[in-house]
């Protein structure tokens, strides 16, 4: 609900007007509260009325508002008899009175909670009330969808805690729950509320946080779903005000939530679950006060002073145990703020979540600590909360190591931009030279715009380095029709070929400075959220602001310009281009959807370069063309000139698919390497393509008949995926060409390639290497759920003699944690995953392909294979079962993974057998010659 404006006192709720509910009760009762809110209140009320469950009514509680909202609740009422209309005599200024008086007047057994400004899914209710009448649980609880609207970004609530479906015997078994405050993504049962006369707080904003603790610990079970259930979406339109939760920069609020926190520890007390505390002390200090830490660099020095005087009694009576265990930098940043040091801990702030983001300072002493700040701490607690010796800033690589770039913004000289770079590198990343390269990047709307730079000589291991830059931001592209929006410039700094892109940070008070530029106004500025980049906006103006004004009415011509140029205009022109003649002498080739040069579509273009056979090849890229090489000509995916290119092509090659959309011309040849063997069911097999409509099968039928040749690197690949897809033209049994470098593993030029990964990746002399290869799980791409392994607990195993490379999969997230930057790294930054696989000592997987690519090179392999069960029953479904096939140890826990690591040569032995037995069973055909191969096969008729 929008916020509401603060009342002296709440007057008690009163229900009036209220449309007599027809026969049978409802399931679910829904109640709605709204304040002013009279536009968006419809949209929420259809998300309800239009729900897979019919049977429910929907309470919509009026906070007496002054706007047209009461109207707009007599007309929903009057269309839909499920629909009451209850208003308050005076507005409460929160929303427990609302809530609160539709629980008094719901009817049905289950009650939910809505606020007008966002919506419930469509299958929400009857989802969360099958489980609950399943389980017989006091509530459900489910994921919840934000929905940016200022971006159309999305983002899930805590997605850690809703990862399955689950029955939860009391709060004590996962207290970390107790971050799962929202009273809005639950269903209850109203016999429970009754039950406890569980009600919201009426005098305090945040009282969800209340209820909801109440609800956690009282309750005798509950059950979690892995669904989203509510969508709560983030307005980016001023015009309708900020919301409760979105207004925490206001001293109030800050007094609010700790007010709310104070009523949770004494009820935790006065119920007799005081050993709760610990976990709802865990969750202020990693939600509530972290939110507003976050907000902490941005607000005025007298904000800053109120916050402290507001925050610090609470904490001082926390618990020390409480405080030591949130992340180091948070921990940093509650000892500035509680010594009164506010601007030390403003600037702390800003680097909280954010490992590659350095303190401008740090100091050490002789004993080999490592503090923050400037002068070392005069006290034991001083050192105790200072102490960031465990981020090991001197073992840190290049690529993974913090830095701290600051701009000091100079008055623009017409279009040209003057900054004063301070480069802080308190891990002395920079230290023996300048980097190989630097230079200050930052697009609009176009390619972006490129501007190297030096800085300033420096002593031999300062921590500052400075530079100055001239942003001619008249260079920038914007396209013929300008730009309008904001970007942020970045520092990309190279060195023996590894690059790192970091973000420009700029002083909170810094001035806005404008220019007019061209047709432009262009404003320089701190973005004042987040690390505080310096934000760069564009305003068209003059004849192109003119041009934004009459948008809305040329709506319908951009549609019709956007349906000329869209992906339809695209396929019917390149269907028109096939008219012509195919080009005999021109090939596309396109790795990874055009993610990169690799995968064996590379091997088989190196080959055709060694032959100099007459062709003509071009790569397909999407996003950064950084992993092509120089000469290699390049042609945007999706571009009209790939049209163009696709459509005249005689040969096509590819890993994983052309775009369906685009017709192949009958005179092109496609050759499908595709990207590996095949574990996970494939192609028909997949349960989701099985039962697909007919349109769907159709469709796959059609991508996989575009192929001319398909290349098999096993007799098992041809009993999996080939039957799977229904595939029946030529089958290259060669092997993958991506293997060859592989099975070739001791020539000299691969043992070069290994070598030079493993000194970008910057692994010590002496320290094994091992590859951390995790596929990605159906349903949650993105979630960062296939890094399963407990890296910190490997880390203190074995990273004195190992150096981890987590290579996840690039459907996937990851970031590497500030304390393990020593002995962890990231390795996506490789776009051929070749030159990890080479570089390695030994694999880690547990379901990806690239087990069977890593058996060529004999090296153990391990399998981290804590959720196979679920994996294997729950997911898209497995060809084997991996106990019959693996070629390693099949691992479930962290100490089993430590234990296999520290006697890899008994691993070896044990399971050499088994080992052999999976190389002959799926690389026979891999002899290392697979490119000549299909060179031969494919390409003969070019070849002569």
């Amino acid at each position: 609900m929008s916020a509401s404006p603060p009342q002296s006192a709440p007057e008690p709720a009163a229900a009036s007007g209220a449309v007599p509910v027809p026969a049978p009760a409802p399931d679910v009762s829904v109640v709605l509260i709204v304040y002013n809110d009279a536009e968006r209140l419809p949209r929420a009320a259809r998300s309800v009325l239009g729900q897979s469950l019919r049977n429910l009514e929907l309470l919509i509680v009026d906070d007496c508002s002054t706007d047209g909202t009461p109207a707009v609740v007599r007309e929903l009422a009057a269309a839909d008899p499920r629909v009451r209309g209850l208003r308050l005599p005076a507005n409460s200024g929160g929303c427990g009175a609302p809530r609160n008086a539709g629980v008094d007047a719901a009817r049905a057994p289950h009650l939910m909670f809505l606020d007008s400004d966002d919506e419930l899914p469509y299958h929400a209710c009857k989802s969360l009330l099958l489980t609950a009448e399943k389980t017989g649980a006091d509530f459900v609880t489910g994921e919840v969808t934000r929905l940016f609207e200022e971006t159309g970004a999305t983002g899930l609530w805590y997605p850690g805690l809703f990862e399955d479906v689950r029955l939860v015997d009391g709060v004590r078994a996962v207290p970390e729950f107790f971050v799962d405050h929202l009273s809005t993504n639950k269903l209850y049962r109203a016999d429970f509320l009754a039950r406890h006369n569980l009600r919201f707080p009426e005098d305090v904003h945040y009282e969800d946080q209340l209820f909801t603790a109440q609800v956690l610990t009282l309750a005798r079970s509950f059950a979690v779903v892995p669904w989203p259930v509510y969508t709560w979406r983030l307005a980016g339109d001023p015009a309708h005000g900020p919301s409760i939760s979105s207004s925490r920069h206001r001293i109030q609020n800050v007094a609010d939530r700790i007010a709310v926190a104070r009523r949770v520890d004494a009820f935790l007390e006065e119920s007799g679950n005081a050993d709760l505390r610990p976990a709802k002390d865990a969750k202020f200090l990693g939600h509530d006060l972290r939110l507003h830490l976050g907000d902490l660099p941005f607000q005025s020095e007298r904000w800053a002073r109120e916050f402290a005087a507001t925050v610090v009694p609470y904490l001082d009576a926390m618990n020390p145990a409480a405080l030591a265990a949130v992340p180091r930098e948070q921990r940093v940043c509650q000892y500035l703020l509680r010594a009164g040091r506010l601007a030390e801990a403003a600037e702390c702030a800003r680097t909280l979540d954010r490992p590659l983001l350095a303190p401008r300072h740090v100091v050490r002493d002789g004993s080999g600590r490592t503090y923050w700040g400037r002068t070392l701490p005069q006290d034991e607690e001083a050192a105790d909360a200072l102490d960031v010796s465990a981020w090991r800033l001197d073992e840190q690589p290049f690529t993974g190591g913090p830095l701290r770039h600051e701009a000091e913004l100079l008055e623009p000289t017409g279009p040209v931009l003057r900054i004063r770079l301070r480069t802080y590198d308190p891990c002395r990343l920079l230290t023996g030279g300048a980097p190989d390269t630097a230079e200050l990047r930052l697009a609009a709307s176009g390619a972006p715009l490129t501007v190297p730079f030096r800085y300033a000589a420096a002593d031999e291991g300062a921590e500052v380095r400075t530079a100055s830059i001239d942003l001619d931001l008249s260079r920038v592209p914007l396209g013929a029709k300008g730009f309008t929006g904001r970007r942020h410039p970045v520092v990309v700094l190279g060195r023996l070929g590894a690059t790192r892109t970091d973000p420009l940070l700029v002083a909170a008070d810094a001035p806005t400075l404008r220019a007019r530029v061209g047709r432009h106004v262009v404003r320089a500025r701190c973005e004042g959220r987040g690390a505080g980049r310096l934000e760069i906006t564009w305003q068209r103006a003059g004849v192109l602001a003119g041009a934004e004004v009459l948008a809305p009415r040329l709506a319908p011509a951009r549609r019709v310009v956007r349906r000329a140029t869209g992906a339809r205009a695209k396929a019917l022109a390149c269907h028109e281009l096939q008219k012509l003649p195919v080009d005999d002498g021109l090939v596309v080739f396109e790795a990874l959807e055009g993610r990169g040069y690799a995968d064996s579509p590379r091997y088989v273009y190196e080959e055709l370069r060694r032959r100099r056979l007459p062709l003509r090849a071009v790569w397909s890229y999407t996003g950064s063309p950084a992993s092509y090489p120089e000469d290699v000509e390049l042609v945007r995916r999706g571009s009209w000139e790939y049209v163009r290119t696709i459509a005249r092509a005689r040969y096509w090659v590819d890993s994983h698919g052309f775009p369906l959309h685009f017709p192949k011309h009958p005179g092109t040849r496609y050759l499908q390497t595709w990207h590996g063997q095949a574990f996970k069911y494939m192609g028909f097999d997949v349960p989701e393509l099985r039962l697909a409509s007919a349109e769907r099968q159709r469709q796959h039928r059609a991508a996989v008949a575009r192929w001319d040749a398909l290349i098999a690197p096993s007799m098992e690949f041809e009993r999996t995926f080939v039957r799977a897809n229904e595939y029946s033209a030529e089958l290259l049994r060669t092997g993958l060409p991506r293997n060859d470098v592989l099975v070739r593993w001791n020539d000299p030029e691969q043992r070069d390639r290994a070598a030079a990964a493993r000194e970008r990746l910057q692994i010590p002399d002496g320290r094994k290497m091992l590859l951390y290869a995790p596929t990605f799980r159906d349903g949650a791409r993105g979630s960062g759920e296939s890094v399963r392994v407990d890296l910190a607990e490997l880390v203190r195993a074995v990273g004195e003699e190992w150096t981890v490379v987590v290579r996840p999969h690039y459907y996937e997230r990851f970031t590497v944690p500030r304390e393990l930057g020593h002995a962890l790294r990231d390795g996506r930054d490789f776009t051929d995953l070749n030159d990890l696989l080479l570089a390695s000592d030994a694999l880690l997987t547990d379901y990806s392909s690239v087990m069977f690519d890593y058996a060529n090179l004999g090296r153990p392999i391990l399998l981290y294979t804590d959720d196979y069960a679920d994996y294997r029953s729950l997911a898209r479904g497995t060809y084997y079962d991996l106990p019959d096939i693996a070629p390693g140890p099949m691992l479930a826990t962290g100490a089993e993974l430590i234990a296999a690591l520290k006697d890899l040569d008994g691993v070896r032995e044990r399971w050499a057998g088994a080992y052999a037995h999976f190389q002959a069973r799926f690389n026979a055909l891999e002899t290392g010659r697979a490119s000549k191969a299909v060179v031969d096969l494919f390409f003969e008729g070019s070849a002569r």
